[in-house]
Order: structure tokens, then C-alpha cells, then sequence
């Protein structure tokens, strides 16, 4: 519950930016420049005069459209060669698991720098390489949820009267393993939004001016001693953001894992 009131603020926060932001965040006021927080600048002003408050309120935008991109691309991706891997097996299974294991030796921001590289720096080129950063861990959970349904008797019998392999995976094979799957993509996207904020940190994401909290993170760094409010409120909206994702992935896993459920 308190996750969920966390990413209820932040939700909001994003939806109702134009709202709640006092000013626009990329307008430039050079006589505000390096203002410390007060009741006019809640967050304080950056190097340009631009309002911090209002700068976190739309990031919240960009960090949410950004996560839950990568991680649905992650899902889609590693849903496809878990399920195929785990259904088909012996070849098919050695090809994609072998090809998933090059991918998890990497590091996964190195991974994902690689991909930008190849792609060209940009925030939806960023959404793309951490998707498929994070594709093996599903493809991984995926697999091993269908090594374990393919045995059951209810799959062998819809093989024996008839049905072809894309409906048994389709109606019986992936209904079945969900919930794994939906704890996991929840989890995934507090990982997604700080990959993304990583790359945007390091000038490979998202470009000036656009409020993203990864790259005023990066602005805020070279004012950390005269004024470090650049760097605090937007580091601390991607904690805030990535605890309330923690929390409803746990709430999530409990409420769907029945051997959780009941030592609660």
C-alpha cells in the first residue's frame, strides 16, 4: 500500500505536471540563475534560471514513459524466446539460452552503452538498449515457468486431441505463468527507469533541455559545492520513484505466490 501511495503521487505528479509545475521547465531566467529553495523556487533554480520543482514534476513524465517502454520490451522480448526456448527445447532451447548467457556476461550498463553506440545517442534509443539489457532475465524466468507447465496433464491433453503448439502456448501455456512474469516486469521497471537516468547521466539518453532527471543529475554534479540542490531533488526522485516500483513488486509477489501468501 505504501508503494502503490508512492506511485500514486508520482503518477499523478506526471499526468498533472502542467498543473502543479509554478513555471515552465525549459524557460531560462538568467537574473534567477543558482537560486537556493525558497517559497517562490521550492527546489531552487539551475545555472539557466530554470526552476527545479518544475523540472522534477515533468521528468516524472520522461521516467515513467521511459521505464515501463524498456520493460515492456523486455517482457515482449524475453516472453517470445522463454516461451519458444522452453516449449520446443533440445536445439531450439541450447540456441536461445546460449545466445542469452553472451548477454548476461556483460555488465548491463556496458550492454546497454554498446547499444546506444551502434543505435546513436537518444532517449528512445536508450528505452531500446536497456529492453534489451533486461530481456535475458525474462527469458530465463519465462523458460523455467514452462519447463514446468509443458509436463502437466492438462497440456498433454490438449496435444493429444489436436491442438497445434501456438494454441497450447496461447490458452493454456501462458495464462499459466503470468503471475511470475507480472511480479517481475514490476520489478524490472525501477531497474529500467535508473539504466535509463544512467545513460541520460552519461549524455547517451535523453539531450538539453529536456527535463530528464538522469541528465540534470549530470548538470547538478558540477555544482555540487555551491549548489548541490541541482543534483539532491532530482536524485531523490528517482529514489522515491524506484522504492514505490520495489514495494509493489514485493506487495505483488506475495499476494500472487500462494507458499507467500500463506506465511503472512
Amino acid at each position: 500500500m505504501v508503494g502503490a501511495g508512492i506511485l500514486g503521487i508520482v503518477i499523478g505528479s506526471a499526468v498533472f505536471a502542467p498543473q502543479i509545475a509554478p513555471h515552465n521547465p525549459i524557460d531560462q531566467a538568467f537574473p534567477d540563475q543558482l537560486r537556493a529553495p525558497s517559497p517562490v523556487h521550492l527546489f531552487g533554480t539551475d545555472e539557466f534560471g530554470r526552476d527545479i520543482f518544475s523540472r522534477v514534476v515533468y521528468g516524472a513524465r520522461i521516467a515513467l514513459v521511459a521505464g515501463v517502454l524498456a520493460d515492456g520490451i523486455a517482457a515482449g522480448l524475453g516472453i517470445l524466446l522463454g516461451i519458444t526456448s522452453g516449449y520446443f527445447g533440445r536445439r531450439v532451447d541450447a540456441a536461445i539460452m546460449r545466445s542469452v548467457d553472451v548477454l548476461l556476461a556483460f555488465p548491463y550498463l556496458l550492454l546497454a552503452m554498446i547499444v546506444v553506440a551502434i543505435l546513436g545517442p537518444s532517449l528512445v534509443n536508450a528505452m531500446i538498449a536497456i529492453g534489451i539489457v533486461y530481456t535475458p532475465q525474462f527469458a530465463r524466468l519465462v523458460r523455467g515457468a514452462v519447463l514446468a507447465i509443458r509436463e502437466q496433464e492438462f497440456v498433454e491433453a490438449a496435444g493429444a486431441v489436436g491442438a497445434g503448439a501456438p494454441r497450447i502456448l496461447a490458452r493454456h501455456i501462458l495464462p499459466n505463468i503470468l503471475s511470475p512474469i507480472i511480479v517481475m516486469a514490476t520489478l524490472t521497471v525501477g531497474f529500467t527507469i535508473v539504466e535509463t537516468a544512467g545513460l541520460s547521466f552519461l549524455g547517451l539518453g535523453a539531450s538539453p533541455p529536456t527535463p530528464e532527471w538522469g541528465s540534470m543529475l549530470a548538470t547538478g554534479r558540477s555544482f555540487m559545492l555551491t549548489a548541490p540542490w541541482i543534483a539532491t531533488f532530482p536524485g531523490l526522485a528517482i529514489l522515491i520513484t524506484v522504492v514505490g516500483f520495489n514495494l509493489v513488486g514485493d506487495g505483488l509477489r506475495d499476494l500472487l505466490d500462494p507458499r507467500l501468501r500463506g506465511r503472512h
